[in-house]
């Protein structure tokens, strides 16, 4: 039986350390870094998304960074043809790719070769939908498909339109189909909540000194993104974005983003909690988890 490439991907909520884990293991197994992050493939989206700095990068090769202007929308479906291409270019040079991110949907989709459902996009009805609140959405979308309802971000606006879409299509959305074409290695890191909460908060301060997320989101708006693009970008762009827009204090900004990024870190564990292949380990345990990746690309 043909042996699936190796891969290792590096996954887990927001602020547990991803990125250093990732560039450190490529650093010891001759490997290059692939993004899987929704908001980092924007050009511009830096500060706010957390974006690993070329000094952080170690001068480790890293793919799917800045490749889309923010304007337009960067879909899962190019996500995977692009990271799929970018992991056989790593492969083809005997190194190893390191997928590291904490957008699931996009990890799964590029590792499973998920095969999506073939609808073709309905301008109209998305020009009609994109009018709507994202609650007004997911409540029209739970009528129409109570399954994916409860799976899909409900924050994501551009999701549950497209869930919408293919639900009109074919009467709902069926489970994508998934066909596995790689042997990965699965490190998760985690914290407990408590602690997990206070490296958000203390993240947070750090991204806002001097106003930096503030300043980013001007710079941005200056370049043409929208008021209602970046609300789509969710948590630091559009409650900076509000804050720009006079509707909220800075205050109330603070408060408000550190709660949603603290859901959010709590869904993208709810995504991960179902994959049982993942190993999870706390941002401290370094040793433990280079030992485990040495024996996996050995075996």
């Amino acid at each position: 039986m043909k042996k699936l490439p190796k891969v290792i991907a590096v996954v887990g909520p927001t602020a547990t350390g991803k990125s250093d884990l990732a560039v450190q293991l490529a650093l010891l197994l001759k490997g290059e870094v692939i993004s899987a992050d929704s908001r980092q493939v924007y050009r511009g989206l830096d500060i706010g998304s957390g974006k690993v700095t070329k000094s952080e990068m170690r001068g480790i090769p890293h793919h799917l960074l800045d490749v889309e202007d923010p304007k337009h929308v960067y879909t899962v479906e190019r996500y995977q043809k692009d990271a799929q291409s970018a992991v056989a270019d790593i492969i083809s040079r005997g190194k190893t790719p390191v997928i590291c991110g904490g957008t699931g949907f996009y990890i799964d989709a590029l590792v499973y070769n998920t095969r999506f459902p073939d609808v073709a996009p309905d301008r109209a009805l998305r020009t009609r939908l994109a009018k709507k609140s994202t609650a007004s959405l997911m409540r029209e979308l739970m009528k129409l498909d109570a399954r994916r309802a409860q799976e899909i971000d409900p924050h994501n606006k551009v999701r549950i339109i497209r869930a919408i879409e293919i639900a009109r299509a074919l009467g709902s959305v069926p489970k994508t189909k998934r066909k596995k074409q790689y042997d990965v290695l699965w490190i998760g890191l985690d914290l407990p909540r408590p602690a997990l909460r206070e490296k958000i908060h203390t993240r947070l301060i750090r991204r806002m000194r001097g106003d930096r997320i503030i300043a980013e989101t001007r710079r941005l708006r200056a370049r043409g993104v929208s008021w209602k693009r970046l609300h789509e970008f969710g948590l630091e762009y559009r409650h900076a974005g509000l804050y720009l827009q006079k509707k909220l204090t800075k205050t109330e900004m603070l408060e408000r983003l550190e709660n949603e990024i603290v859901h959010f870190a709590k869904r993208q564990m709810t995504w991960f909690g179902k994959n049982k292949d993942i190993h999870w380990y706390a941002p401290t345990e370094t040793k433990k988890i280079i030992t485990l990746t040495s024996r996996f690309l050995k075996k």
